[in-house]
């Protein structure tokens, strides 16, 4: 008996160290392509930035401003660009982004552009209308196909197929943070806000304000896309990272129980196998 239990625990530290060495290499992967993840959202975050200056200095220049982007109209349809992981073992990354998206769509018409394979499999689970399925690898989308995305919500909101359009994604807090979030993308909002505080701009615009306004949307919408999937790609890295580095120290410490009990069990029999031969030596 003590024999069949020593050979039990043995195989499952061999088990737990098949499982440790795996998760040890998920974890030096994800470490090693963090560091060119973080360095695309520090490349990311001026792109955005110049063309959120640039339409605020348009919008603030003119008074009688207006925008087909800036419209405000009943909400009968919204769409998302829904970014979440390419694979799971990443802890809470992609259920807590699920739960925002969940929580913030309640029981609206919804449509979805989704980014990334889990957001594919999500809203097939779901039966939530698919834009498109062109985007279901996060770590392959280029600035590129970001402009595409960006086309997409503006066009689709522009002929009033589309009332609202949203973008969840992970913000890259820190390597042990990373924070589900829920941005307006379109109507543009908040633009106007400190306009009255601010001396009016002389920058005079060709063609003019307006259509150079309508044209740089797309793009903005594209730097927004751009933005979110590098923060979220980076995020992911870093919750596999972290659930991975647990996952090791976890299997770790399983190893040294697991081990502890083998000498227990194996000196057991030892101890027992010695009593049997000095009963057997006794009644000899």
């Amino acid at each position: 008996m003590a024999g069949g239990s020593t050979k039990e625990i043995k195989s499952r530290i061999k088990s737990v160290e098949s499982t440790m060495q795996i998760t040890k290499a998920m974890e030096l992967v994800a470490s090693s392509k963090l560091r060119k993840a973080r360095e695309r959202v520090e490349q990311a975050r001026p792109y955005f930035l110049a063309l959120y200056k640039t339409l605020n200095d348009i919008a603030a220049s003119n008074t009688d401003f207006s925008s087909v982007y800036l419209v405000k109209r009943p909400v009968k349809k919204i769409g998302y660009v829904l970014i979440a992981g390419d694979r799971g073992l990443a802890g809470g990354y992609n259920n807590n982004m699920f739960k925002l998206f969940t929580q913030h769509k309640g029981d609206r018409d919804v449509c979805v552009i989704p980014v990334g394979k889990k957001a594919v499999d999500f809203c097939k689970r779901r039966n939530i209308e698919i834009i498109t399925e062109d985007y279901a690898l996060v770590e392959d989308i280029t600035i590129t196909a970001c402009e595409e995305i960006g086309s997409i919500m503006s066009d689709l909101f522009k002929t009033g197929e589309i009332d609202e359009f949203y973008i969840g994604y992970t913000t890259f807090v820190s390597m042990l943070s990373q924070r589900s979030e829920m941005i307006q993308v379109l109507p543009i909002v908040n633009l106007n806000a400190e306009k009255d505080e601010k001396p009016k701009s002389v920058t005079e615009y060709e063609p003019d304000s307006e259509t150079l306004f309508d044209l740089i949307v797309p793009q903005y919408t594209a730097g927004l896309a751009w933005g979110a999937v590098t923060e979220s790609w980076a995020s992911e890295l870093a919750a596999r990272r972290t659930a991975m580095d647990s996952a090791s120290k976890n299997a770790n410490e399983m190893v040294a129980q697991l081990s502890l009990q083998y000498n227990r069990a194996r000196q057991a029999a030892i101890t027992q196998e010695i009593t049997e031969i000095v009963s057997g030596a006794g009644d000899a």
